[in-house]
């Protein structure tokens, strides 16, 4: 009796090890991916406007700053106090311009890496709440070859580190329902998130909580995880206090309420839209995987007494039911939602590729992957087309048509491999955009401001203010001109060229002709771009 037990023991032992090798080489494979994935031709295009042109501006004023200021803890926007968000990421970013130089690669490195890192921690999720390891890979392999999270995971921006920062909470919760120790990393990826993007923390917190409510409320009068999230919180606390003390009043109004709280019920920028306007992110981006969403979400609901069900489901419904109620409207605010997604059809993909009969396959999987094989047919013909080729969306098409039609052929003989070939193919198809010039498509909605940029520079002007005829705000041409390019109206720049002894005005040639400016001096000019002041001899 006493040997079986030994033996029996001893088999279990080998057996968890095994499992844990298994484990580890699935996180290097899926790490290996994203870093692959994330970084590839990371540095050949501009930076672009809005977030990414902002915070790297932040960041390269937190590098320039001398040793031993506090440019740390209160960072500038072109010499004026920057309130917008805390720090964390820009400090990231200053690292990296200190050990690389400023330059795009560097501006999106941290981002892209934290949000890679994020592909194995999904998987690890996955294998707290999934009985298979396929389920939690499936996930994985859905998150990780999802457009939007790959391109904006990539930009300079804050929102990847906030995801992962959120799984790293996730994992810790669901991993302190058997060791209570974990708790302090629920703590630490709730500080980390608060001191990302602010605010949002709050509602990610607001998913745990539910979630906690629902699945293990013993968890909620835990007193592990109330101090785990007091000691997470307690350099946001520091933060936020530095801030009041040193801004006073100036920081509520302004970091508080108008760039952040007043975002709930109000359009900041003009940036609103409809109720839906983020289930249309959703239902434009997330293919080929939005096929399987609608039988997904359904699965979960029939599933819910389980606890990976009221995970997904609280997760994806709280998450866009409270985005979408929101006044502003952003594109990149969905991005916490796409793990949430991936799971559930992870866990819809392993129950497909387990049914054994050709009916047991739904046909609309067939007709679906047929649909996307032939519009990318004719996106890669169209592509192909004219008398300047675009070859590089021409393969991408190509290679999406090529990976859908297969897909589609195995799904309808009934082989559970066509799984496989949309994961290869989806990586594959991803691969070659991001190493394409087209996977910041914002950057031909506006003139390309590096020559426009680069001609500033060269004539340096002694003013660090520039009015410029364009008529809304760049934060990438700041960013590039090292100056603060500030749009005004024809009667502004009028009025400052009258008022000013030494103005600088940034003019289109219509701008320029129409305004008829007297004692006009041209500084420099590229394209149809021209640095003027006025000529005072």
């Amino acid at each position: 009796m006493q040997e079986g037990s030994f033996i029996r023991g001893r088999l279990e032992r080998q057996y968890s090890t095994v499992e844990k090798w298994i484990d580890w080489v699935w996180v290097l494979v899926l790490l290996l991916a994203a870093v692959l994935l994330f970084t590839i031709n990371l540095g050949e295009l501009p930076l672009r406007d809005w977030d990414e042109g902002t915070v790297a501006q932040v960041a390269r004023e937190i590098w320039r700053a001398p040793a031993g200021s506090m440019h740390w803890l209160y960072p500038t926007l072109g010499g004026e106090p920057y309130y917008n968000k805390p720090p964390l990421m820009h400090l990231l970013i200053a690292w990296a311009y200190s050990l690389g130089g400023v330059h795009e690669w560097t501006s999106r490195l941290p981002g892209a890496l934290l949000t890679a890192i994020s592909v194995p921690l999904l998987y690890y999720i996955g294998r707290e709440i999934f009985h298979q390891r396929w389920t939690a890979i499936y996930s994985a392999l859905v998150y990780l070859t999802m457009l939007p999270v790959v391109r904006h995971g990539r930009l300079a921006m804050l929102d990847g580190a906030a995801v992962c920062f959120f799984m790293v909470m996730i994992l810790c919760l669901l991993r302190s329902r058997r060791n209570l120790r974990y708790c302090l990393g629920v703590g630490i990826g709730f500080g980390l998130i608060c001191l990302t993007k602010g605010i949002l923390a709050l509602l990610l917190g607001a998913i745990v909580l539910v979630f906690l409510f629902w699945d293990t409320p013993r968890l909620l009068t835990s007193r592990y995880m109330w101090t785990g999230i007091l000691l997470g919180i307690l350099p946001v606390t520091f933060w936020y206090g530095a801030q009041w003390i040193h801004y006073g009043d100036t920081f509520t109004k302004i970091g508080m309420m108008d760039q952040s709280l007043s975002r709930v019920w109000q359009s900041v920028e003009g940036n609103s839209g409809p109720p839906w306007y983020y289930l249309l992110e959703i239902l434009k981006y997330t293919w080929p995987w939005l096929i399987f969403l609608p039988s997904s979400l359904r699965f979960s609901w029939e599933n819910r007494n389980l606890s990976w069900a009221k995970l997904v489901l609280v997760w994806c419904l709280v998450y866009l039911i409270a985005i979408s109620l929101m006044g502003t409207k952003l594109p990149w605010y969905v991005f916490p939602i796409y793990p949430g997604i991936a799971l559930v059809c992870g866990a819809k993909l392993a129950e497909i590729e387990n049914m054994p009969l050709l009916s047991s396959y739904p046909r609309y999987l067939v007709v679906s992957l047929t649909v996307l094989s032939l519009v990318a047919t004719a996106l890669s013909i169209y592509y192909s087309l004219g008398s300047t080729p675009k070859s590089d969306l021409q393969l991408i098409f190509a290679a999406v048509a090529v990976t859908m039609a297969i897909a589609a052929i195995l799904a309808e003989r009934g082989d559970g491999q066509f799984l496989k070939i949309l994961f290869w193919g989806s990586y594959v198809s991803l691969l070659l955009l991001m190493k394409s010039n087209y996977w910041v498509w914002e950057l031909g909605e506006a003139y390309p401001v590096k020559p426009v940029a680069q001609m500033i520079q060269q004539a340096n002007p002694t003013v660090t203010k520039i009015y410029t005829s364009f008529p809304y705000h760049r934060p990438s041409l700041n960013f590039y001109s090292d100056r603060t390019i500030l749009p005004a109206s024809f009667p502004q720049l009028k009025h400052y060229w009258q008022s000013d002894r030494q103005p600088y005005l940034l003019l289109q040639g219509t701008a320029l002709k129409t305004l008829e400016l007297e004692s006009v001096k041209l500084v420099n000019r590229t394209s149809d771009w021209f640095l003027v002041t006025k000529n005072t001899k």
